[in-house]
């Protein structure tokens, strides 16, 4: 990045500047944690089938602007520095539930 962009950044996100990343936004992340976290309760409640139907029902429950939105996020581990990257979101029930809702949400049809 050029050094005026980095100006920019480095003032509004000093954190971004000190690790020379810029930053990366992570609303969406938690959109897709609460997401996951719901269908891995749903699947603790209903094992046969809770956690498939909580992520359907999710991604149907969409907005445009939402699917829009996350559909532009990093996919799970794509990006280490990122929200999206290693931790717990990344493993485990939550990480494959997040992945299914990427991979469901990438393949939706926008209304």
């Amino acid at each position: 990045m050029c050094d005026e962009v980095w100006a920019v950044i480095g003032s509004l996100f000093p954190s971004a500047r000190a690790t020379g990343r810029p930053p990366v936004a992570h609303m969406g992340a938690h959109a897709l944690g609460a997401a996951a976290y719901a269908a891995k309760a749903a699947e603790l409640a209903s094992p046969s089938r809770g956690g498939d139907a909580e992520i359907q029902w999710q991604v149907q429950h969409m907005n445009r602007s939402v699917r829009e939105s996350l559909r532009r996020l990093p996919l799970l581990g794509e990006d280490p520095s990122g929200p999206l990257g290693s931790g717990l979101l990344a493993s485990g029930a939550l990480g494959s539930n997040i992945r299914t809702l990427q991979a469901a949400i990438r393949n939706e049809k926008v209304d």
